[in-house]
């Protein structure tokens, strides 16, 4: 989807917080990017317990692995560690499966061992489901749970709806559970025909285009729970996996950054004590001095405005598209623009133009029935790949 933008522009600059690990996409979009930055979050406080949990308070392994996923013990594990979490953490947790099939097959395992019901002692459960209607009323009760003090579990999946667009920004997720790690279905045809066209075309193998897929989706689902510099919150990835080199070193920055030493390869018990000491410290109200140390003054904004201005005038405005003078009539009052005239107009007018005598340049669109022209100074084109938090500067000052 972005391959048009690229060949289209002289100048490209992606940002997010997934991108990781950034080697992976020259390959797969086939560019060399100008400037490759990776940032890690700027904060005042560790705001963010990662903790990879491996084994259950019995020190038996676990993970969504093909062969360990319907293991009862594991099972199990993963159901006491839910209850002793939703014993000791505030208000929303949302917990994360690799898919809807193996989140039903859990909760059911869950309802005959009466783990649900130990649960529903601490909080209330809600579960997304494949009908946006039925998500969309339990993320609203979920919400209203947390607001009255009653505190909620909501049980999703790693690439469903709630992991890619729904925020649990404040007091509705305090914690973000991992059950595995979210790979795709590895017999899928489709899956299978995109594995063989990267390993021909770009010499990407199957597990590193699994892995990079399957992390990224992990860290979508950990974004959930910082929204703010003010935000914290606990991410549990309990799956053995995840304490191997090649997964965390795919992690983004922001993450990777608050993982120690003490957080790596736990049993659910110790994992457990680490969560109740990071939110009886990170409960505490606010250091206000702290906070504003980090934040940019309205002289700091001032001064960067005026550099932004200053590197504004070198840098060429990215084109608008003008409505093309003939358009293919799709109804009465409605009009298509047909994509190839627009292109084909568009490269025509700046023929008319630079046989004129003047530089071509991007186009300005003063009103709905006029277009002119400015020459700016063109430049090589080059792509900026970053990968950032981005911080806004705090309204209140």
């Amino acid at each position: 989807a972005i391959r048009p933008v690229i060949e289209r522009f002289q100048s490209v600059v992606i940002t997010s917080g997934t991108l990781s690990p950034i080697d992976l996409y020259p390959k797969l979009l086939n560019f060399q990017p100008a400037i490759r930055l990776s940032l890690p979050m700027s904060t005042f406080r560790p705001c963010l317990l990662p903790l990879l949990v491996a084994r259950g308070s019995d020190q038996i392994a676990i993970s969504t692995r093909f062969e360990l996923r319907k293991d009862s013990a594991v099972i199990r594990n993963y159901g006491q560690l839910l209850i002793d979490i939703a014993a000791c953490t505030p208000d929303g947790i949302c917990c994360f499966f690799t898919s809807y099939q193996y989140m039903e097959y859990v909760i059911g395992e869950w309802d005959k061992m009466a783990i649900l019901q130990k649960v529903m002692e601490h909080k209330l459960v809600y579960l997304e489901t494949k009908d946006v209607v039925e998500t969309t009323l339990a993320l609203d009760n979920f919400k209203r749970a947390c607001d009255c003090g009653r505190g909620a579990v909501f049980l999703s999946v790693a690439r469903g709806k709630v992991a890619e667009g729904i925020d649990f920004d404040r007091h509705y997720g305090r914690c973000v559970v991992l059950f595995g790690i979210p790979y795709q279905y590895t017999l899928s045809h489709v899956l299978r025909a995109r594995l063989n066209f990267m390993r021909e075309k770009y010499s990407i193998r199957d597990n590193d285009f699994l892995t990079f897929d399957a992390v990224r989706q992990a860290a979508q689902c950990m974004g959930r729970v910082i929204r703010s510099k003010t935000d914290y919150g606990v991410v549990v990835l309990a799956d053995s996996r995840y304490n191997r080199q090649d997964k965390r070193s795919k992690l983004p920055p922001w993450i990777v950054q608050f993982i120690r030493e003490s957080s790596l390869n736990l049993s659910t018990d110790v994992a457990v004590d680490q969560i109740r000491a990071f939110l009886k410290v990170a409960g505490q109200p606010i250091d206000q001095q702290a906070l504003q140390a980090i934040l940019f003054d309205q002289q700091q904004v001032g001064e960067l405005a005026k550099q932004f201005a200053h590197h504004a005038a070198a840098v060429p405005v990215l084109p608008a598209l003008p409505v093309p003078s003939k358009a293919v009539e799709a109804g009465p009052g409605a009009s298509v623009v047909d994509e190839e005239l627009l292109l084909e107009e568009l490269y025509q007018r700046e023929m008319l133009q630079a046989t004129a005598g003047e530089e071509a340049g991007p186009m300005e669109v003063e009103d709905a029935g006029e277009v002119t022209w400015q020459p700016v100074q063109q430049y090589p084109s080059s792509l900026f790949l970053f990968e950032d938090i981005l911080d806004d500067v705090d309204d209140e000052k």
